[in-house]
C-alpha cells in the first residue's frame, strides 16, 4: 500500500476544527504530518475538490449470510464505498440471525478485505423473535460492536431493560426499532395517500408509542438509548424534551425523509416503500428542523436491498430501499444546497457524531487516526440506478439531481473509490 499525498485539496475536518485548503498526507494507512512526505508517494491533485473524514452509517442491512442475491458484504461495502462511506453497521436481521458467535465470525471474517470497515451488531433476542434472551457477553467476546433487534422492536420490556444495563456495563450502544407491532402493519404512512391509495396505513403512533416507550426506560434506569430512523415530528418532540430532561437518547433519520414525503407513494412504486414509511411534509420539515437544533444526533441510511422481483408488486413487496451511495448527495441537496446546513455541520452530523454515538476510532482526520476520508465536489448528477454499485437498485432516488458527487474514497489508506471522472 503506497503512501498518498494529496495536495491543495480543501479540508473540512469538523473534529479538529479545521477548513481550508492544504495537503493530506496518508503514511502506512494514519494520517500523517504533510511535512514529513518523502520517497515513494502517491500524489493526488486536490485543487478543486473538498476533502472530509469518511462517513459512518449507523444503520445498513448487508444481507449477508443468507440472502446474498440482494446483497452481500463485499457488494455492500463496494456501494458504501462509492457513497463516501468508510464505516458502516451491520443490523442482525441475517439469515441465520446475528445471535450466535459463529455468525459474528462469519462477518468479521468476510469484511476484513472489504471497501468499508464493518462494525456488526448482535441481536438482542434469539431470531429477534423478542422473547428469549441472547447471550450477550458470548456475542461481545466473538466481536459485536453494538446490540439491536432492528427491523422489530423487542417486545419483552424487561428483557431490552436487561440488554440496556449489559451494554452499558460492556460499553456498546443498543439502537432500537421504535414501533408498536400492534398498531403497525400497513403498507404506507396512514392518512390521506393510503385512503387514496386504498391500501392499509402505517400510523405516526406506531412510531411514536415505540419511541415513547424507550426514552421512559432510558430515563428510568439512566442508561443510553439510540432511536433509530425518526421520522415522525412526534418522535423528534418527544426526543427533543428528553433531551433538555437529560436523557441519554441520541437519535438518527434518514435522506429519505429529508428530501421525500408520502406523495411519491401515488406512484405505486414498491421503491418507495420503507418502515418507517414517507410521511408528511410536516414530517419531513420536522426531520430538518430537529437535525439544525440538534435533536437528531446523526443521518444513516436504513440501506436495505430487494431484487427486482420482490419489488415488482407495490402491496405484496417488502419494505426498504437502498441508500448508502446516495446518502451524502441527498444530504447535501437536501441541506446544503439549500442553504439549511453548512458542508461541515452536515459532515459532523454524518461523520463525527455517527462515530462518537458508535464509539469508533473515526470521523476524525487527526495525525495518527485511520486514513478513512472521501473527496467530493459540488456537481450536478442524475441517480441512475443501473450505474449504482450494489446488488440491488432499489433506490427511491432514481431520476433525481443530486448536488454533490463523491470523487474517491480512501478506507483505512486504500483508494477504494474512484470515480471515472475524477481528476
Amino acid at each position: 500500500m503506497a503512501d498518498i499525498l494529496i495536495k491543495n485539496v480543501y479540508i473540512i475536518d469538523p473534529d479538529n476544527n479545521t477548513e481550508g485548503v492544504g495537503d493530506i498526507f496518508i503514511k502506512n494507512g494514519v494520517f500523517a504530518d504533510p511535512e514529513t512526505a518523502e520517497g515513494n508517494v502517491e500524489i493526488i491533485n486536490g485543487s478543486g475538490l473538498k476533502a472530509a473524514p469518511g462517513l459512518v452509517d449507523l444503520h445498513v442491512h448487508l444481507r449477508d449470510p443468507g440472502q446474498t442475491d440482494k446483497e452481500d458484504i463485499i457488494t455492500g461495502c463496494r456501494a458504501a464505498a462509492a457513497g463516501g462511506v468508510t464505516s458502516l453497521l451491520a443490523m442482525p436481521n441475517t439469515v441465520p440471525t446475528v445471535d450466535s458467535p459463529e455468525t459474528v465470525r462469519y462477518i468479521k471474517e468476510k469484511a476484513k478485505d472489504a471497501d468499508a470497515h464493518v462494525y456488526v451488531v448482535g441481536s438482542i433476542t434469539k431470531g429477534l423473535e423478542g422473547h428469549e434472551a441472547t447471550d450477550i457477553d458470548a456475542l461481545y467476546e466473538a466481536g459485536i460492536d453494538a446490540l439491536s433487534d432492528d427491523g422489530r422492536p423487542v417486545l419483552d420490556t424487561s428483557i431490552m431493560v436487561a440488554a440496556m444495563k449489559k451494554a452499558s456495563e460492556l460499553g456498546v450502544p443498543v439502537t432500537a426499532h421504535c414501533e408498536d407491532p400492534y398498531l403497525a402493519g400497513g403498507k404506507v404512512n396512514e392518512g390521506r395517500i393510503s385512503e387514496e391509495l386504498g391500501v392499509k396505513g402505517m400510523p405516526a403512533a406506531a412510531e411514536d408509542a415505540g419511541t415513547a416507550r424507550e426514552i421512559a426506560l432510558a430515563r428510568a434506569y439512566d442508561l443510553p438509548i439510540h432511536i433509530c430512523h425518526v421520522s415522525t415530528r412526534t418522535s423528534a418532540a418527544m426526543i427533543r424534551e428528553a433531551k433538555k430532561a437529560g436523557v441519554q437518547v441520541t437519535a438518527e433519520t434518514a435522506p429519505h425523509y429529508l428530501m421525500l414525503t408520502q406523495d411519491e407513494l401515488l406512484k405505486r412504486d414498491a421503491d418507495y416503500r420503507m418502515n418507517p414509511p414517507l410521511r408528511t411534509e410536516e414530517d419531513r420539515l420536522a426531520m430538518i428542523e430537529a437535525l439544525k437544533d440538534g435533536t437528531i444526533d446523526a443521518i444513516a441510511t436504513d440501506h436495505a436491498p430487494h431484487t427486482p422481483e420482490e419489488k415488482a408488486d407495490f402491496v405484496s413487496a417488502p419494505n426498504g430501499a437502498i441508500g448508502m451511495e446516495t446518502s451524502f448527495a441527498a444530504a447535501y441537496t437536501a441541506l446544503v444546497k439549500s442553504g439549511i446546513m453548512t458542508e461541515s455541520e452536515l459532515i459532523r452530523k454524518m461523520s463525527c457524531n455517527a462515530a462518537d454515538i458508535l464509539g469508533i476510532q473515526a470521523g476524525t482526520m487527526y495525525t495518527g487516526a485511520p486514513a478513512d476520508l472521501f473527496l467530493f465536489k459540488e456537481e450536478e448528477w442524475i441517480v441512475d440506478p443501473e450505474k449504482l454499485h450494489g446488488k440491488s437498485k432499489n433506490t427511491p432516488f432514481k431520476g433525481l439531481t443530486m448536488a454533490a458527487k463523491v470523487k474517491m474514497t480512501i478506507c483505512g489508506g486504500r483508494i477504494v473509490y474512484k470515480d471515472e471522472c475524477a481528476g
